[in-house]
């Protein structure tokens, strides 16, 4: 099981409780204690679920939802108080995609984590194949329209070389796989090119200026000695 869920919980207590069950499950588990860490640690992770307690210091649940449903897409299950029925709507409202009422079973939280796990894999792989099939490329509010040969994050148009351009649809069309140089460098570049393979550092380092600096957000990822990677969200 290589799903990783984030806890965002100030009673430390139970976070490490919730940890050991989900660990004991398989998941891969992530702690935070307050919402603006928290935040942070969505933000700049690869996280399949949150689970987010409203009652949060520095920065509340329902903050932490709203910021983080601008750029991301993670399913969220919300930890809410018993008689907190105006948290739950507006959390519901904000874009979680379940809550749970404390205190409540550690079976019931773990069946709930789940169907939103098995629902959030089914519609993206639905959404992957759709995008596909059409020539579009999706990445958080990225769109690479091939057919169009356009590329726009929230709404505004980026400027790409035709290079550029490639190499970020093959990356896009290979989410979660680590690509080496030699394989983009063909890809773009083409059987016939006879060159250095740190050409496509250079490509890299254009993309992540016109992209990852100009909307603050870290999309190709290093992965030192072997290549590049744009992760799913």
């Amino acid at each position: 099981m290589n799903e990783h869920i984030l806890i965002v919980e100030d009673e430390e207590k139970l976070a490490r409780f919730i940890e050991l069950e989900l660990i004991h499950e398989g998941y891969r588990v992530s702690k935070a204690f307050n919402g603006r860490t928290g935040l942070e640690m969505a933000e700049n992770g690869d996280f399949s679920l949150i689970l987010l307690d409203i009652m949060l210091p520095e920065l509340n649940g329902l903050e932490v939802l709203r910021r983080l449903g601008k750029t991301h897409a993670t399913p969220v299950i919300l930890l809410t108080a018993r008689d907190a029925v105006m948290d739950k709507v507006a959390g519901l409202d904000a874009g979680a995609v379940d809550y749970i009422t404390k205190p409540f079973a550690i079976e019931e939280l773990l069946a709930r984590i789940r169907v939103a796990l098995k629902l959030h894999g089914s519609a993206a792989a639905a959404q992957a194949e759709e995008q596909s099939k059409e020539g579009v490329y999706t990445w958080k509010e990225l769109v690479l329209d091939d057919p169009k040969h356009r590329v726009t994050y929230s709404g505004q148009e980026i400027s790409l070389t035709n290079r550029e351009f490639i190499m970020l649809r093959v990356l896009l069309q290979n989410k979660d796989i680590v690509l080496s140089r030699e394989t983009l460098l063909e890809k773009v570049c083409g059987y016939d090119y006879v060159g250095e393979t740190n050409v496509v550092d250079v490509y890299v380092r254009f993309l992540r200026t016109k992209i990852d600096e100009a909307f603050g957000v870290k999309m190709i990822q290093t992965v030192r000695g072997v290549g590049y990677v744009i992760k799913a969200e």
